[in-house]
């Protein structure tokens, strides 16, 4: 165990104990600030930078990701919010449609699934990017190159929100934990990238 993760005589729980803890005080807070729905994105993105910079010895707090997020929330990250709920709703729109029993149901019940499903990991690896902190299409864009380059990536993205997702079914106050570690997941999927500069 190198210096930096030994435990200090008398403390219980060492660093990573620490910033498990961070992780889910950061989720408590993304949870909370998602409620309006379209500042879901934002929330998320923030909550991945802040768990970036736990890498570069900053701290991963709430108090942290609240400042952070003071500074950016702004029409941009809105409109992102707004795109992601304009895109939720048409699918689910898509699928009901398809139920109602239109020629075709079967195939474009699928096709629809496959398109939210690929729209739903674009959209969360770009909240994992460190673009999306200031530039949401460079992240869209990036983020859509490398879920069909790193489709190990993708796959790791989509057992992040269904282990959130089964969290949050299983017992609903969990639901205001899981956006901890989904930022956590998305923030190691995009660290990964063995390209990507600065990590």
């Amino acid at each position: 165990m190198s210096a930096g993760q030994a435990r200090e005589t008398g403390e219980i729980f060492g660093p990573r104990m620490t910033l498990f803890a961070d992780v889910l005080s950061v989720g408590v807070c993304t949870a909370l600030v998602s409620l309006p729905v379209v500042t879901l994105p934002a929330a998320l993105s923030t909550a991945c930078a802040v768990l970036r910079g736990a890498r570069e010895d900053q701290p991963a707090t709430a108090g942290r990701y609240l400042v952070m997020l003071r500074r950016r929330l702004r029409a941009g990250d809105l409109a992102a919010g707004a795109l992601s709920l304009a895109g939720v709703l048409l699918l689910w729109a898509d699928l009901a449609l398809a139920r109602a029993g239109l020629p075709g149901a079967p195939l474009f019940a699928i096709v629809a699934a496959a398109i939210g499903a690929f729209a739903a990991v674009v959209g969360l690896r770009a909240c994992g990017r460190r673009e999306s902190l200031t530039d949401w299409r460079a992240a869209v864009a990036g983020a859509a190159r490398d879920s069909v380059r790193d489709v190990g990536g993708s796959g790791l993205v989509v057992l992040a929100v269904v282990a959130a997702a089964l969290c949050a079914w299983m017992l609903l106050p969990l639901a205001f934990l899981a956006p901890g570690p989904l930022a956590l997941a998305l923030t190691a999927v995009d660290v990964r990238m063995p390209d990507r500069p600065g990590g």
